[in-house]
């Protein structure tokens, strides 16, 4: 790996004892890695949420989530189209991850996959021990704590997603920069992961079973090194805003090339509840929360 040096021998020793694929499957995470730490009660959500705000100035955020493809080996007697699994993940304020799941069919859409994780059935339940609602501002309707994701994934009531991109307002154009301004930490993490792990970006020639060890894996060792290694994910490696211009400069983790994207799920209607939650997050970053250089940033990018 390129950016170890001659901290590779460190780390070889330190990670055994921070990583291990156990052998016995759970139910939730599909195989258990420690060092993919997931939040188990009120307390470590709060922190995540904690740090979002922190970081990316979006309260009530506990994860950013997406999925990409990783191209297989076609296996015998499955015709001859393009062939992938998908890995899924929830990655926190720090681009580290925090729930993968992967081994999915790559020809389901984002939302698609989501709806076939254990996590998402743990969201639908009210079984994942968020904290409870609060505020956002003073004497304003209490906010559930949510994940983002980008326009693949439905608008559900822990689940913020952007504005329509046709005919948008400048409220609305608003809110969707600051959704993909906390939601780029997931793109970073992915982009990370695949130019440090170049395997990723290959057509991996192993049955489907050993392409989920190697993942899963790949992703254990970038929370490691992530934490352990300054030169694994320097500044410069990660996309990140120059907010005097109003542009964003794009990370070298570009240069490597690039995990492909999930097709977009068809258009449908959400919940109201949802939508006015959505709403609430709006006016929020449109009043008390707005950011001094937010304007610039959408005046020069008209994704949002």
């Amino acid at each position: 790996m390129e950016c170890c040096g001659s901290n590779l021998y460190l780390i070889k020793f330190r990670f055994r004892e921070y990583v291990a694929l156990r052998e016995d499957v759970d139910e939730f995470s599909s195989v258990q890695l420690v060092g993919v730490e997931f939040p188990e009660n009120e307390a470590e959500w709060a922190t995540i949420a904690k740090d979002f705000s922190q970081l990316w100035q979006f309260k009530n955020c506990v994860g950013a989530m997406d999925g990409k493809h990783i191209h297989i080996k076609k296996p015998p007697g499955t015709g001859s189209c393009p062939h992938s699994v998908v890995l899924f993940a929830v990655v926190n304020a720090k681009c580290e991850f925090i729930y993968i799941n992967t081994g999915t069919n790559g020809r389901v859409s984002d939302g698609g996959i989501l709806k076939r994780t254990n996590f998402y059935y743990k969201l639908q339940t009210k079984s994942l021990t968020l904290p409870p609602p609060v505020e956002l501002e003073p004497n304003k309707p209490k906010v559930p704590f949510v994940f983002i994701g980008d326009d693949a994934f439905g608008l559900e009531e822990n689940l913020m997603k952007p504005y329509k991109f046709s005919k948008t307002s400048r409220e609305e154009r608003i809110f969707n920069y600051r959704l993909s301004r906390a939601r780029r930490v997931v793109e970073n993490a992915f982009g990370i992961l695949a130019s440090r792990f170049r395997v990723l970006l290959t057509t991996i020639n192993l049955n489907v079973e050993n392409v989920d060890a190697v993942v899963l894996a790949c992703c254990a060792l970038h929370n490691f090194l992530k934490k352990e290694n300054s030169e694994y994910a320097p500044a410069r490696y990660i996309d990140h805003e120059d907010t005097e211009s109003g542009t964003l400069i794009k990370g070298e983790w570009r240069n490597s090339g690039a995990l492909l994207n999930i097709q977009q799920a068809s258009p449908q209607n959400f919940p109201v509840e949802a939508r006015n939650i959505r709403e609430t997050f709006k006016e929020l970053f449109n009043g008390s929360g707005k950011l001094s250089f937010q304007e610039r940033m959408i005046s020069n990018d008209q994704k949002f």
